[in-house]
């Protein structure tokens, strides 16, 4: 690989070569980890309230591009191990300038956002407000298998999700990793990775290149910094929710 190259694993039998992404070391040594979970940078979707799930491709605004880069001056000098994004451009471009300085970088599709089927793309007018309000209040009851037509519950987020879960807490090398990912489908990781249930998933408020880190003991995930977004305090860019 040539100097400056990022490396990327898109194989699942690179990834899992076991053929059993289920699998987890029974004994051996703990695989002792910091993990840093940040939200992508802003989009015109973001900016303009429309719905933007797994199913839109969306590029980072001006904006976006400046938290980015806001992120990275604060964060650059942390010895990251690997990347972790989603398949979808707007986590690569929120990560470049580390992808940039040659770090190894594995896209996942686990870590991609909830499909909101056929409302993906549309404006955000009072009828569709009114659907999400009664969709995530269902969630919060209990009923994380309920989804828009076309679309995703929060049920089968996870279940893609378990897969990067267990390639996170796999023992080897990496102690620093950086994982950029979507808002959404990062509430719902946060819940895996410390135990708590998916209905609960709206404890963990974001913004655009929010920052929740985490330590991993061998055993259990702690968060350690949770919803920073000093980064974007220093240089004034704060984004609406």
């Amino acid at each position: 690989m040539r100097e400056g190259e990022a490396k990327i694993i898109s194989n699942e039998q690179d990834i899992f070569p076991s053929g059993d992404p289920g699998a987890r070391p029974a004994t051996g040594p703990k695989a002792v980890k910091t993990v840093y979970i940040i939200r992508h940078g802003e989009t015109d979707l973001n900016k303009n309230g429309i719905v933007q799930g797994r199913g839109m491709n969306t590029h980072l605004n001006e904006l976006g591009r400046q938290q980015a880069e806001a992120f990275y001056q604060c964060y650059n000098h942390i010895p990251f191990d690997r990347i972790y994004t989603s398949t979808l451009r707007r986590t690569h471009q929120t990560v470049k300038r580390f992808i940039d300085d040659g770090i190894p970088w594995v896209q996942y599709a686990g870590l991609d956002e909830l499909g909101w089927g056929i409302h993906e793309g549309q404006e955000s007018t009072d009828e569709l407000k009114s659907a999400f309000v009664k969709m995530m209040a269902g969630w919060r009851n209990g009923d994380v298998h309920l989804k828009f037509e076309n679309g995703e519950s929060p049920m089968e987020v996870k279940e893609r999700q378990l897969e990067v879960f267990e390639k996170l807490i796999e023992v080897n090398n990496d102690q620093n990793i950086l994982i950029c990912m979507h808002g959404r489908a990062m509430r719902l990781f946060l819940c895996v990775l410390t135990g708590k249930s998916i209905t609960e998933m709206d404890d963990f408020p974001h913004q655009n290149t929010t920052l929740y880190k985490l330590s991993y003991d061998g055993e259990t995930f702690s968060i350690t910094d949770f919803n920073n977004i000093d980064h974007l305090k220093n240089d004034k860019i704060i984004d609406g929710e």
